[in-house]
């Protein structure tokens, strides 16, 4: 038995040398040095397994690479072609800054309506198209600062805007193009 134990301490020991070590790695500075323990040789790390070798490629592949592909002959007019698009791109520039026609405005919002009585006290008796109907009514309410200070959404109507409103003391603005609607004609 005296011969047995020298023999697994020689064993143990180039196993152990053969093994990197890994104090050269860096650490992280938070974790503290453990005081080295003496490792066991009931349980050495097996150094001389061999890995597995890559999965060797498969045949075909290179087959399918090395097989003579019909060479297609080439064309001669494959430089024309290089060519060709450059001079077709220098026309295309030219009229890419095209101007567009300018637009022509919806002939039913510059038809020109009569204002009710009401509606002419505040915007005039004058025939106006309905955008400028509404933008009138904003000058008036701005002027007069009839816009609700708290919501602005809400406009407060004077002695003016009230046969306007239908008799509401407050309005959505939302709600004052669809009261236009019936005052103009």
């Amino acid at each position: 038995t005296k011969k047995a134990a020298p023999k697994k301490a020689a064993k143990a020991a180039p196993k152990k040398a053969a093994a990197p070590k890994k104090a050269a790695a860096p650490k992280k500075a938070a974790a503290p040095k453990k005081a080295a323990a003496p490792k066991k040789a009931a349980a050495p790390k097996k150094a001389a397994a061999p890995k597995k070798a890559a999965a060797p490629k498969k045949a075909a592949a290179p087959k399918k690479a090395a097989a003579p592909k019909k060479a297609a002959p080439k064309k001669a007019a494959a430089p024309k072609k290089a060519v060709a698009p450059k001079k077709a791109a220098a026309p295309k520039k030219a009229a890419a800054p095209k101007k567009k026609a300018a637009r022509k405005p919806n002939a039913a919002f510059m038809k020109e309506l009569t204002p009710s009585p009401a509606l002419a006290a505040v915007i005039g008796s004058k025939g106006v198209p309905r955008t400028m109907a509404v933008k009138k009514i904003w000058d008036y309410i701005k002027a007069n600062k009839l816009q609700d200070a708290k919501n602005k959404r809400m406009i407060n109507a004077d002695a003016k805007l009230s046969p306007v409103f239908g008799g509401k003391a407050q309005i959505s603005m939302f709600d004052m193009a669809k009261l236009l609607t019936s005052h103009l004609s």
